[in-house]
């Protein structure tokens, strides 16, 4: 947000902050969303990279579809162990994925 924008906000009585402070999370908790987040980025990229559907993944992982759909979307019922077996299907290195969890520090 801008800065003159954050400024109008407060003197209009408005509070600014940020997401993990007004959902008091962790810092624990904010490197684990982190930590997803890179990892569901990685899986998008890689599976485009590779030209493939969605179905194909699924079909690699022995899944559907719609769950790819969630694993890509980081949704909530998605594991870290899912997101690293969707990309070790994807024929990602351990150095591959390293890297993917380097770049994902904010």
């Amino acid at each position: 947000m801008d800065i003159k924008k954050q400024k109008r906000l407060v003197a209009a009585g408005w509070r600014v902050g940020k997401v993990a402070d007004f959902l008091d999370l962790t810092v624990a908790d904010q490197v684990f969303i982190e930590i997803k987040l890179a990892l569901a980025d990685a899986v998008r990229a890689r599976r485009a990279k590779l030209g493939l559907t969605q179905a194909d993944l699924g079909r690699r992982m022995h899944s559907s579809q719609s769950r790819v759909a969630k694993l890509e979307a980081a949704d909530r019922s998605v594991s870290i162990d899912l997101l690293v077996h969707a990309l070790v299907s994807l024929g990602v290195t351990r150095k591959q994925l390293a890297r993917a969890l380097a770049t994902s520090a904010a």
